[in-house]
């Protein structure tokens, strides 16, 4: 039987028809919790989003990889249970808890069936205000967290990120590997667990979207039971950081057949007036597959399977990012291709043919994006802290349809810097000049 319910819960989370059309309710609790909820009672079932700002970038001197650990261990046992106890509790119960963390943001994802609602989360609340962090459970996901260390050791595109976002961002923990060190990772202990949960997991900067078969009102009583009793507030928040990146190439001697490379420059924030002319801008020049990079590096010269770019928006820090990998004999060339397009994008921008059809391409593709409660919960969830309104759902695709061709080559040539535009390449190149 419960094989049979879990079976059922898994063809509900991933065979929920695409939703384009999302009527999200905001709901603000007697206790002040505020959230965001679509409501679809056609299936018993519904997904909660629970998100806190501020993630691995809370982490104290000395203590790098503390979040991470903690939210790792949350569910490692919980009131009386210990970890066994605990996911045979939500087993039983056929829900699904995930707890996640990354620089901006701690998160918990709650999948439940709506007969099983007040016990899943009566199981939740006790993973958020009653963990455990017993010492063997903390030893044994630091030495899960350890083992991801050496994995990434040896991975190229591993390397390749932590050297180009150590360049960036120097002493910033942005600069950093959020999952710690192995000194650090060895250091951390069961109290610094509870530390951690105290510092990131607080009421100033909780935001929540819920998506399925419950009510406002059902909501409302569920998140002040959950939520209601954790500490007002956190650690403060770190300082912003400009990008210390001035141009060049940096290349990570590494025994491999084909190169990893990162390239990137200065960014812009999600809540600048200009971001969408700089969203609709980067689809044409890298964001798929239809792209100026995939036109050049790959189609026309062969140099790589896959190559595109992306705009990158931390809370205290804006990049514009690529990468691509290529065959360390060609790798020189794909590297020169990339840099030759970057100048004509600055110079030239975008012709109308390419603006138009990147308009068909985005507004036709943004209502797929809606196709599951869980889906729609985590959008909901970022619109929110992206400081977006309930209507950008509605009024999204009208934002890019506005965007006009002197709008977003204006946009271009504000931001694209030929100049500072830096590479980091890892594996074993051939003719490629380092600076």
């Amino acid at each position: 039987m419960k094989r049979f319910v879990a079976a059922l819960v898994a063809l509900i989370w991933f065979t929920l028809p695409v939703q384009a059309a999302v009527d999200v309710q905001t709901v603000e609790t007697p206790g002040g919790i505020k959230a965001w909820l679509v409501e679809e009672h056609s299936i018993p079932f519904t997904a909660l989003e629970i998100r806190f700002r501020g993630g691995t970038a809370l982490d104290r001197d000395g203590k790098r990889g503390e979040v991470n650990l903690m939210m790792a261990t949350l569910e490692e046992g919980a009131g009386d249970m210990d970890a066994q106890g605990f996911a045979g509790a939500r087993d039983d119960l056929a829900a699904s808890f995930n707890f996640n963390a990354s620089m901006d943001t701690v998160s918990i994802s709650a999948r439940f069936l709506t007969e099983n609602r007040d016990q899943a989360m009566a199981l939740l609340r006790q993973a958020i205000m009653q963990p455990r962090f017993d010492a063997d459970a903390v030893e044994r996901v630091k030495g899960q967290v350890k083992s991801i260390l050496r994995s990434k050791a040896t991975d190229p595109g591993d390397i390749a990120s932590e050297v180009f976002y150590k360049m960036a961002f120097g002493a910033h923990p942005y600069g950093s590997d959020d999952n710690g060190t192995f000194e650090s990772v060895d250091a951390l202990t069961s109290e610094d667990m509870f530390t951690a949960k105290d510092r990131v997991m607080t009421r100033d900067r909780l935001y929540v979207g819920a998506v399925g078969d419950i009510s406002a009102e059902e909501l409302s009583a569920l998140l002040d039971n959950l939520l209601g009793d954790l500490p007002e507030s956190g650690a403060d928040m770190p300082e912003n950081v400009e990008p210390a990146l001035n141009g060049g190439l940096t290349v990570v001697p590494f025994e491999t057949p084909q190169s990893v490379v990162l390239f990137g420059q200065k960014g812009i924030k999600r809540d600048d007036p200009d971001f969408i002319p700089a969203y609709v801008a980067n689809e044409v020049l890298g964001g798929h597959g239809d792209s100026r990079l995939m036109e050049e590096v790959r189609e026309k010269r062969g140099l790589t399977y896959g190559v595109g770019s992306y705009l990158v928006s931390f809370d205290h820090a804006e990049l514009i990012m690529g990468q691509f990998s290529s065959g360390n004999r060609v790798v020189a060339e794909a590297v020169d291709v990339v840099k030759d397009e970057w100048v004509k994008f600055a110079e030239t921008g975008l012709t109308q043919e390419e603006l138009d059809l990147t308009k068909t391409y985005l507004t036709g593709a943004y209502p797929l994006r809606f196709d599951g409660n869980g889906t729609i919960a985590r959008i909901l969830v970022g619109m929110q802290m992206d400081g977006l309104s309930p209507d950008y759902i509605k009024t999204r695709n009208d934002l890019v349809n506005a965007v006009t061709l002197e709008d977003v080559n204006r946009v271009i040539k504000r931001l694209y810097n030929p100049e500072t535009l830096t590479f980091v390449v890892v594996g074993s190149p051939e003719g490629l000049q380092t600076n």
